[in-house]
């Protein structure tokens, strides 16, 4: 059997020095917010180049301090408009109701599966305060087109990056920087599935807004900058410093999963070639981190069953879109077909930096004689 995910047989591949990071929290007896998560803060900043990085306890919460930590600064009230994807994973919606603001879903662009700006103007309203943008899989949205939309309407700029760490983004004046620093804040989740993951759950928020820092090292911390002293009604989200450590170590290691995913995403580009399968579009194969390889097919069970009927372990990423979810029952009157159709269609298929060269080539084989 190909598994989908083999994060037991990732994480082997650093597996001393794991065990090593975990010795060192252990034996300094201090467990929350200490020193670990301090140097993992200074170490993602600098590697998405951002002034501040903070750790939380997982990506769903750092979407939802960023938009707390503006409402607590005056730039947004309950009942504000944030622009999501429609087709994105649940949690970016949960993060903007959250808040008690209004998600106002977006179609993504048929191609790339992300945000498309062409669509975003006639959603903005005059309630309209944000933009929460999603790099679906890896691959970044087109930022340029989304921050000229956000500057000529004064609203801010939300990177959703879960899926999406080290991802390259080359701007219209040939600049190409890793998302985080983006737009004005951005949510990163370290699910142990994701390509730099913790052993457990984890997330951050990077920005080069100082007082947007301030304001949610506070609200992750029980709304208090000093012990006993509560500034805001807060919540408890600290990052762990057991998966800070684990997080440290892999980070000097995130570049080469990354280079390991594009050599696999080449290879299926370059193989399939089955009429019945859809590839992906990309721009730069090279700038996609490759979280997962999703093709698109009419077909999706009936592939799906036959891929496990030889072995091979493949997921749908996502099954129901956001619209038709019984969480939000008010949007069940709703369409956004371009969303549905790709809900319809999508697989994804294995993709890691531990998948062998030959279990890829199998893949490519089976796929094509389908």
């Amino acid at each position: 059997m190909i598994p989908f995910l083999d994060l037991k047989k990732i994480n082997a591949q650093y597996q001393t020095e794991l065990k090593e990071a975990c010795a060192r929290v252990i034996d300094s007896g201090w467990y929350v917010l200490g020193n670990e998560v301090a140097e993992f803060e200074k170490e993602f900043a600098t590697y998405c180049e951002t002034k501040h990085c903070l750790g939380v306890a997982n990506g769903l919460d750092a979407l939802v301090l960023i938009l707390r930590a503006y409402i607590e600064l005056g730039v947004m009230k309950k009942g504000d408009e944030v622009i999501v994807p429609s087709n994105t994973y649940i949690a970016s919606i949960l993060a903007i109701s959250e808040n008690g603001l209004t998600p106002v879903l977006v179609e993504p662009d048929i191609n790339t599966f992300n945000l498309d700006p062409k669509l975003i103007e006639q959603a903005i309203s005059a309630k309209t305060k944000a933009i929460l943008t999603v790099h679906l899989y890896g691959q970044v949205t087109d930022m340029d087109g989304i921050n000229s939309i956000a500057q000529k309407r004064n609203l801010k700029v939300i990177e959703d990056c879960a899926q999406a760490h080290g991802a390259l983004y080359t701007n219209t004046e040939g600049q190409s920087r890793r998302v985080g620093c983006l737009g004005d804040a951005a949510g990163f989740s370290f699910y142990p599935g994701k390509n730099l993951g913790a052993l457990g759950d984890g997330g951050a928020i990077t920005t080069n807004d100082t007082e947007l820092a301030n304001t949610v090292a506070a609200l992750r911390n029980y709304g208090s900058h000093e012990k006993y002293k509560n500034q805001y009604k807060g919540m408890n989200s600290r990052l762990d410093e057991i998966q800070a450590a684990m997080l440290r170590v892999k980070l000097h290691y995130l570049d080469n999963e990354i280079t390991a995913r594009q050599a696999v995403a080449k290879a299926y580009l370059q193989g399939i070639n089955n009429p019945l399968i859809e590839l992906p579009v990309v721009e730069d194969v090279n700038a996609h981190v490759w979280h997962l390889f999703v093709i698109k097919t009419s077909q999706r069970e009936k592939l799906a069953s036959y891929l496990m009927a030889n072995c091979v372990q493949s997921l749908v990423h996502y099954p129901i879109p956001p619209h038709q979810q019984s969480a939000y029952k008010e949007w069940e009157n709703e369409s956004f077909p371009i969303s549905e159709h790709i809900h319809e269609q999508v697989l994804s298929i294995p993709i890691s930096s531990i998948i062998s060269k030959d279990e890829v080539e199998s893949i490519i084989q089976l796929i094509n004689n389908y």
